[in-house]
């Protein structure tokens, strides 16, 4: 069995066998706002449930380990002392991993993910419409672990509020555990669902990927397209040109001779079809021939 003390790793490697051994860890998404009001949406999974009587929770936005850097979401909740923690179901997980992407403060991630804001009833921040479960919480405590990269930031928060979809509860009022389908996280590029075991999610894009917000409008209002579809078409640097376009189209038709008369609706499965095997490029390049 190999052996480590951590002072022995560097700060990455340490990390990855936490993440990697301590999995699945259930996912807090964190929805805050800033001082001026400004929504930011980000998922955490350093993440459980601590005690019911009173009902507090506890996630931690860590200090990065590459620049030691601390996220938006930290300095909203120092700032506000509210935050809506939102749990994180199968159906929204691509979403929820692009909203992950680290742009710019003032950047609205329920945007960038193609995610609904909902009001609170009890704190600023919005509770994300999509998601089975949403907790309205005011923060008591914000517990710094340390100062350098890796270090944890324990946001110590209780609940005031909490709404749950009708959808997954049973007749007696107590969640259906299968019909919730959480995801949870576990190390590098891995996930859990809880019906079904390890899935893999590409980490976001280093540079920033373009958003559900940049899309055509008849890709973001689609009727075919999934929010985990949307997720992956919203987690590239560039959309394909015009010429990319039309050459693709061109060889595609020798496989489907009627694509380039095909319906709005008949593109949209077939760019799904192509999501569903993780093929994002030629997704776009059939979403984007819609008008060519």
């Amino acid at each position: 069995m190999a052996s480590f003390e951590p002072k022995e790793l560097s700060t990455g490697k340490l990390h990855s066998y936490l993440l990697s051994a301590v999995a699945p860890r259930p996912i807090a998404f964190a929805s805050t706002v800033d001082k001026n009001g400004t929504p930011n949406l980000s998922p955490f999974s350093f993440f459980n449930v601590f005690s019911a009587n009173p009902p507090v929770m506890i996630f931690s936005p860590a200090r990065r380990v590459r620049d030691n850097t601390t996220k938006h979401t930290l300095h909203n909740v120092e700032t506000t002392k509210e935050v809506v923690i939102n749990v994180v179901n199968f159906d929204m997980v691509h979403q929820m991993s692009l909203s992950s992407t680290e742009y710019p403060e003032g950047v609205n991630e329920f945007e960038k993910a193609g995610l609904t804001m909902l009001k609170s009833d009890l704190v600023k921040p919005f509770r994300v419409g999509e998601s089975p479960v949403q907790f309205e919480c005011k923060v008591n405590e914000v517990v710094a672990l340390g100062s350098e990269g890796g270090a944890g930031n324990l946001v110590i928060c209780e609940v005031l509020k909490l709404h749950v979809d009708d959808a997954v509860l049973n007749e007696d009022e107590t969640i259906n555990q299968t019909k919730l389908d959480l995801v949870a996280r576990a190390g590098g590029s891995f996930y859990s669902r809880a019906k079904k075991g390890f899935f893999e999610i590409p980490k976001p894009i280093a540079t920033l990927g373009i958003g559900v917000d940049s899309f055509p409008e008849h890709v973001k209002n689609s009727m075919i397209l999934t929010g985990n579809d949307l997720g992956m078409l919203g987690n590239v640097e560039t959309l394909p040109n015009e010429e990319d376009v039309a050459a693709f189209i061109n060889d595609l038709s020798d496989r489907y001779p009627n694509i380039k008369t095909a319906t709005h609706r008949e593109k949209h499965k077939l760019a799904r079809n192509y999501l569903s095997f993780g093929d994002v490029e030629s997704a776009w390049k059939i979403l984007l021939s819609e008008n060519k």
